[in-house]
């Protein structure tokens, strides 16, 4: 059994959202790369689904569920952006990764900003593509025998987060986070007034290494600050600010708790 069958089906019993193994939607045009990733991941008891169009892609992520969207950009119908908009509209949160032969700097931020959680350039090697698949699915496992523990609410000055639903509160306003928002910032809150590392965020949020010129996180904390005003202009709320050759730290007032540390 390889590393991922093991991961998703191991001695405890897994289960995730949509079934006993990992449902994943490609939305690609490419037949050749649909084909091709449906042999790759096909050793790994990967359910992948592949649709051609964004207008089919909506209509599908409204009727079925999946544990992981891979989205390319250039679709008919519909573009990637739209198809994701589409999907963070209706509250859907579940990781996606975007695919593109657009791979500017700036054509990644667009998508950061999006919605997406990560974005892989194209061409990209299929064990890249695996990997970070692999990542993805792994933050979204839980034991199936388990019953389900009371969910945990963090909270921070005027900020609440729900990490396991991606939702943050401030005040009476709610807000839907993405993924990998949802884990970058919980690893903040749980280590307030100190320091985060980029190398500790990007392996907390995004399930991977730092990569060199890598700014990924950037664009998440920048969404962060944009959804939640962490910029310091309201009161009563964090703030959110960069630790010059660190990384990032979450400022509150208020008196903290003991012992919270930042997830490994």
């Amino acid at each position: 059994m390889n590393s991922l069958q093991t991961v998703w089906r191991g001695a405890a019993g897994v289960a995730a959202a949509c079934g006993p193994l990992p449902r994943v939607l490609l939305v690609d045009d490419d037949l050749e790369l649909c084909r091709m990733l449906q042999e790759f991941l096909q050793a790994d008891a990967v359910q992948l689904d592949c649709v051609h169009d964004g207008g089919e892609a909506v209509e599908r992520l409204a009727q079925a569920c999946f544990d992981v969207v891979l989205l390319d950009v250039m679709l008919p119908t519909l573009d990637g952006y739209a198809v994701l908009h589409a999907l963070r509209t209706q509250a859907l949160s579940m990781p996606v990764l975007m695919l593109s032969a657009r791979g500017a700097e700036d054509d990644r931020i667009m998508g950061l900003e999006a919605g997406a959680d990560d974005y892989l350039p194209k061409p990209f090697n299929p064990r890249e593509l695996r990997a970070r698949l692999f990542a993805m699915l792994r933050r979204g496992l839980r034991p199936a025998a388990e019953a389900p523990a009371p969910e945990p609410v963090l909270s921070l000055d005027g900020l609440r987060l729900l990490p396991g639903r991606a939702l943050a509160a401030i005040g009476e306003m709610t807000v839907a986070l993405t993924a990998a928002e949802a884990r970058i910032l919980e690893a903040l809150m749980r280590a307030p007034n100190r320091p985060v590392s980029r190398a500790q965020l990007t392996r907390w949020g995004l399930g991977r290494a730092l990569l060199p010129a890598d700014r990924s996180l950037d664009t998440h904390v920048s969404n962060l600050r944009r959804k939640l005003g962490l910029d310091g202009v309201r009161g009563g709320v964090p703030v959110l600010r960069s630790a010059r050759g660190v990384g990032y730290v979450l400022h509150a007032a208020g008196p903290q708790r003991d012992g919270a540390e930042v997830p490994a």
